[in-house]
């Protein structure tokens, strides 16, 4: 018997669940619980403990463990143990639990090599995030694994729950992420309409907001503490202890009216300034904690409108809400989202385990044995074989109790013969029927998993025909997900034609059916050697921010560098022919090839860098601060001439960006602030589409100004005549409302930079700010390697060299900064 497993990468708790292909069972921890807590604790011997244990040991215990991590995959952020000397990476933790998660199987599912696994991560994951998670996987040596976002899953789940027909939404709120999903079943068969969510809405943080506003406080006012204790290493332990202690209280609520944050003195061992144990005694209300995290839900509220809206649908359009995740089980919560919605509630399934079910209920629709993980057919075929060309076409999968067989017959079969179709698990009989083209028979399937036929042809005198195939296997699911859409648009950044300016090639749009293929013939803008340093740049954004690009979230570079391939040259013009794939799970996979050198550069081979989009959260705060200012000056410069509600809606998202102080930023802070800036510049660019003209004018004036107060006195009679020509261009364009804008600001960017890139002193100036903000590089290996030779040529004045360096930093630099769009990545240009 096959097995089939799935697993629910939590937050705060994971679950692991099989599937046989009748009955699901969840495999609980040795606590006999059905989640397992996703915590680390190491202790100074190096022995480890993982889940119940490790979560209880850990407030104690700071130094020694490691939560949370899960909203840190796909970032360059360590997790530091330093009582023991460890520093691990989020998917090495990542590894550790899915390692203890996979321990709880039987040894025959374990080590059969036909058990495929299939890891949930959130809708909201980003391309990134991902990849860390295959990652774990692969760390964790789980042997065949998938991924699947969360909300399929979950409705994998409720399918199985109640195979109903109707239009519902699922609400999954775990400890990290909210998704939001809109299904429609129809006959068993489920459509996902579309779905939404926040990447940093769970559980915990409404834990946040108790400890910040309630905790905190109470802290400051009954003991001699710091002000910034709560990110002082002297009292790290008593933060932790705080928000377990507010964890439990928070629990209690779901049951009663009040509770009590409670922490004993012998529980803290803490003392403060003045020496006196630190002990906590709160009382806490449901209408507190309710009023506290008002604007959280209110928030997934919208998110659930927004998905609404997407998918052309209103609130009476939908039967109930299906509410999923640890922190649902508050039936105040649960309440106020389907009184605010106008949707009725529903508690169809177990909230913390119904995506580890779902995940191994969807692990089974799974053909292992394809590389891509695609889905097993929905269509089956036996053939004779030898001489008599006859067939049976069936339905191979489906939700249904009834499934059609047709016979397909070149020719005609003699006069008299016969077919019968047996099932093997009933007994149940056809009888003979003639056998002739276009033939059918419906059969019964009596069972949730392989109902298994016999087929028997008989020639014109009743005699057995042998078949080389004679047996036919027609799955019952518990549902079927016909159209699972893509959570975010990708795109490749290109050129839009030689030197001309950047735009989006998309090879998915948000909402589009997975899986999806296709091709693109891109060309190459420039040479590149054998074995030289340069490199023709796949650049790969998500979002669809068409100007300017970079406010999209960068999720990689597949590079094809002149150290790639041994021989020849590519000579710009070159055919980049690009296939690509997205599967259900969101997963890209992208192969290039170049005809000229014969070669093939594929994402899975290493030639697919995400680290130059990832962040170190524990020293990002200024980053964070520097791109919300920037994005807040252009709010300010839009808003002197434009009057648009959306932009007070995303100077309120900066706030928390703007308001981050880096010496106190915990790493959370420092995530969310980045989140709530990438959804501000996502305001901006629909204030944009709305008044394009006015911010064409707002842009032209300040680079028509910077010129004339930065450039002009430097320029060449003939570039300040070329910039007055082109500047009038640009404004007829403007006044002409033709999409040649955005070319001509960015050819008048370009002549503003190439007389400053001319003078030494830039060169210079610009240098030595990229060296005083090493937060702009995630790749701090090669940044701290160019800055040291950048060094050594700006002290033997060796400025042309330094130039190159100035150039190479640029190209991996991630925030912004002065004239940074001026080195573009992107060096391939629309085929």
């Amino acid at each position: 018997m096959k097995n089939f497993v799935g697993i629910d990468l939590g937050t705060t708790n994971s679950a692991i669940c099989s599937y046989d292909g009748s009955d699901t069972r969840v495999w609980k921890s040795p606590q006999q619980n059905d989640v397992t807590p996703s915590a680390i604790y190491i202790d100074r011997r190096g022995n480890k403990q993982i889940g119940f244990n490790a979560y209880n040991m850990a407030p104690q215990s700071p130094d020694n463990s490691a939560m949370l991590f899960k909203r840190l995959m796909g970032t360059s952020t360590p997790i530091n143990l330093p009582a023991v000397n460890i520093t691990m990476t989020p998917e090495e933790c990542s590894a550790e639990i899915l390692k203890v998660l996979f321990g709880y199987l039987p040894e025959e599912i374990r080590n059969d090599p036909d058990t495929g696994t299939v890891i949930t991560v959130p809708a909201a994951f980003n391309q990134m995030q991902k990849d860390a998670t295959m990652q774990a996987a692969s760390m964790a040596g789980l042997g065949k694994v998938g991924i699947m976002q969360e909300p399929v899953a979950a409705v994998m789940s409720v399918m199985r729950a109640r195979n109903t027909d109707g239009m519902f939404l699922i609400y999954d709120l775990g400890g990290g992420t909210l998704d939001i999903a809109i299904a429609e079943s129809l006959g068993g068969r489920v459509n996902l309409l579309a779905h939404g969510g926040i990447a940093m809405c769970g559980g915990r943080d409404f834990d946040r907001v108790l400890v910040d506003n309630v905790v905190r406080p109470w802290l400051l006012e009954n003991f001699d503490l710091p002000e910034d204790f709560s990110v002082n290493p002297s009292f790290k332990s008593l933060i932790r202890l705080a928000t377990w202690a507010t964890e439990r209280a928070k629990i209690e609520l779901s049951a009663r009216e009040d509770s009590v944050i409670s922490l004993s003195e012998t529980e803290a061992r803490v003392r403060d300034l003045s020496e006196n144990e630190v002990y906590l005694d709160i009382p806490l209300q449901r209408d507190t904690y309710d009023k506290l995290i008002a604007e959280r839900v209110g928030e997934s509220i919208e998110s659930a409108r927004e998905t609404l809206n997407k998918a052309g649908l209103s609130p009476h359009d939908l039967e109930r809400i299906v509410f999923v995740g640890g922190p649902t089980n508050y039936k105040m919560l649960r309440d106020k989202v389907a009184f605010e919605l106008g949707i009725p509630g529903s508690t169809d399934v177990n909230p913390m385990t119904a995506v580890a079910e779902g995940a191994s209920l969807f692990a089974e629709s799974i053909d292992w044995g394809s590389q891509n993980r695609s889905r097993k057919s929905t269509r089956g075929q036996i053939s004779s074989g030898g001489g008599l060309e006859l067939s049976f076409n069936y339905i191979a999968r489906t939700p249904d109790v009834k499934a059609k067989i047709a016979v397909q017959l070149a020719g005609q079969a003699a006069s008299g013969s016969e077919f019968q179709i047996d099932s093997v698990d009933t007994g149940w009989t056809s009888g003979r029927m003639p056998l002739k083209h276009g033939a059918t028979l419906d059969v019964s399937l009596t069972k949730t998993s392989e109902n298994t036929f016999k087929v028997f042809v008989f020639d014109s005198v009743g005699g057995p025909i042998a078949l080389e195939q004679d047996s036919i296997v027609i799955t019952r699911t518990a549902a079927t997900v016909d159209a699972i859409p893509a959570s975010h648009s990708i795109a490749i950044a290109v050129l839009d034609k030689v030197g001309g300016p950047q735009v989006l090639e998309y090879l998915v749009k948000s909402g589009d059916s997975l899986p999806k293929k296709g091709s693109k013939t891109f060309k190459a803008a420039e040479s590149l050697k054998a074995g030289s340093t340069g490199s023709l740049n796949f650049a790969l954004w998500e979002g669809e921010i068409e100007d300017p690009i970079t406010d999209n979230r960068p999720i990689g570079v597949l590079k094809i560098s002149g150290s790639d391939f041994d021989d020849g040259v590519i000579p710009a013009g070159a055919d980049l022919a690009c296939e690509y794939e997205i599967l259900d799970s969101g997963n890209i996979i992208i192969e290039v090839s170049v005809p000229c050198i014969g070669g093939t550069f594929h994402s899975g081979k290493n030639f697919y860098s995400r680290q130059e989009g990832q962040l170190d959260y524990t020293a990002a705060a200024t980053m964070v601060v520097e791109e919300g200012e920037r994005t807040l000056h252009r709010i300010d410069e839009i808003n002197d001439v434009v009057d648009n509600p959306k932009l007070d809606q995303a100077r309120q998202k900066l706030e928390s960006a703007a308001s981050l102080d880096p010496e106190e930023a915990e790493t959370e802070n420092s995530q969310e602030a980045m989140e709530k800036v990438l959804e501000a510049r996502r305001l901006l660019a629909q204030v944009r589409k709305e008044h394009l003209k006015e911010i064409r004018q707002i842009d032209l004036d300040y680079v028509v100004s910077f010129f004339d107060e930065h450039i002009r006195q430097h320029a060449r009679p003939s570039e300040a005549s070329g910039f007055d020509n082109l500047a009038k261009t640009a404004q007829r364009s403007i006044d002409r409302n033709d999409k040649d804008f955005e070319h001509h600001l960015d050819e008048l960017k370009g002549k503003n930079f190439e007389i400053l890139w001319r003078q030494d002193w830039f060169v210079v100036e610009r240098f030595k700010w990229m060296v005083s903000s090493p937060h702009l590089f995630a790749d701090k290996h090669r940044f701290e390697e160019l800055a040291q030779v950048g060094t050594q040529l700006m002290r033997s004045d060796d400025i042309e060299k330094l130039r190159a360096v100035v150039a190479q930093l640029s190209m991996i630099q991630i925030g912004g900064g002065p004239d940074n769009e001026m080195f573009d990545v992107a060096n391939i240009i629309r085929g």
